[in-house]
C-alpha cells in the first residue's frame, strides 16, 4: 500500500510539471528511489514506464490544446518539451494517426454537441446511470478533458439539493470467466469541486444478489479539486459469484472524470481491498423487552 501511495504522489508531481523538463532520474529522485527500482515499481503499478506515461500525457494535453485553443503547433510542441515541431509531429501521429495540423482541422469540424455520446442512452456500450437520485446527475463523454487518447467519461452533479444524494456511472457483466480469480480494477480519475465524496467502486454478487466482495474507496475518498491520478480496487471472485458491477460514484455536488479502465487478474500476493462488514453473531436472542439501550 505504501508503494501505491508513493506512485500516486509521483503521478501528481508529474502532472504538475508536464511542461517542464522531466527525466526518469528526476522523477525517481522525487519518489526517493533509484531510477532502476522506480522504473520497475512504476511499470508494475501503472502498466507502462514513467517515461511513456509522461509522453502520452504530454500528447493528450497537446491534443486538447490543438482543438480548444489557437496556439501555434510549434508553441505547443515546445511547451510540452518536444525538441522540434518535426519530433512532436512524429510522436503525435504515432498515437493519433494524423499529423497535428490535420487533427486540428478534421476534429474541429465536428459539432461537439452533436458528436457527444449520451452514455445513459447507450446501454449497448456498457455504461449507464444509476444511484439514489440519478436524474440529478449527468454522464457523458468529454472530448476536452481526458487522460489519454481522445476522450474520457464524466459524472457531474446537475440539480443536486442534498449532500446525501449520489449517482454512479456503472457497468455490469457476468462473473463466469473470473470465478476463483483475484481481479484488479484500475483507472485514472480527476475531480473538480467534489464536496462530499467521489471514488471508484466494484462489487461481486451471487445469483441471489448477496454481496460477496465490495470496495467503494470509502476509506480513501477523493474530494475537492484533484488532477489525474491512478486508483485501483482488488477483489476476489468466489466460485458462487454471478455478477460483477463497477463504476465511479459521486455523492453530493461536483464533477468526476474517469479514463483508461483496466480489469485484470492478479496473483494472491496482491492485497485485496475488500471492505469487511462483519458483526458478532449472538448465541441467543437478547434485549427482547428493550430494557437495554440500543446504542452505546
Amino acid at each position: 500500500m505504501q508503494h501505491k501511495v508513493t506512485i500516486q504522489q509521483t503521478i501528481h508531481y508529474i502532472e504538475q510539471h508536464l511542461h517542464e523538463a522531466l527525466s526518469l532520474e528526476s522523477i525517481a529522485a522525487y519518489a526517493g528511489f533509484s531510477k532502476f527500482h522506480f522504473h520497475r515499481l512504476f511499470q508494475k503499478h501503472i502498466g507502462m514506464s514513467a517515461t511513456e506515461y509522461v509522453r502520452i500525457r504530454r500528447l493528450a494535453n497537446a491534443a486538447s490544446l490543438l482543438l480548444h485553443t489557437k496556439e501555434r503547433i510549434i508553441d505547443i510542441a515546445f511547451y510540452y518539451q518536444f525538441e522540434s515541431q518535426e519530433v512532436f509531429t512524429r510522436a503525435f501521429k504515432k498515437v493519433y494517426h494524423l499529423p497535428p495540423g490535420q487533427y486540428r482541422k478534421i476534429m474541429a469540424a465536428f459539432n461537439q454537441k452533436k458528436e457527444e455520446m449520451k452514455l445513459e442512452k447507450q446501454a449497448k456500450n456498457g455504461w449507464f446511470l444509476s444511484g439514489s437520485h440519478p436524474f440529478h446527475y449527468k454522464i457523458g463523454i468529454d472530448r476536452e478533458v481526458f487522460h489519454q487518447g481522445k476522450a474520457s467519461g464524466y459524472l457531474k452533479s446537475f440539480t443536486v439539493k442534498d449532500d446525501d444524494e449520489f449517482a454512479t456511472m456503472m457497468q455490469q457483466f457476468k462473473a463466469d470467466k473470473y470465478r476463483g480469480k483475484r481481479m484488479r480494477l484500475s483507472c485514472f480519475m480527476k475531480t473538480e469541486q467534489v464536496k462530499i465524496f467521489s471514488g471508484m467502486w466494484m462489487r461481486v454478487d451471487s445469483a441471489s444478489e448477496d454481496v460477496l466482495q465490495f470496495d467503494n474507496m470509502h476509506n480513501r475518498p477523493i474530494v475537492g479539486n484533484t488532477n489525474w491520478n491512478h486508483y485501483s480496487i482488488v477483489l476476489d471472485v468466489p466460485q458462487n459469484s454471478a455478477i460483477i458491477s463497477f463504476g465511479i460514484i459521486l455523492t453530493g455536488t461536483g464533477t468526476v472524470w474517469a479514463d483508461a479502465f483496466i480489469f485484470e487478474e492478479v496473483d494472491h500476493h496482491v492485497p485485496s481491498t475488500n471492505l469487511e462488514f462483519s458483526f458478532e453473531l449472538l448465541d441467543k436472542p437478547t434485549n427482547l423487552h428493550f430494557e437495554e439501550p440500543l446504542e452505546e
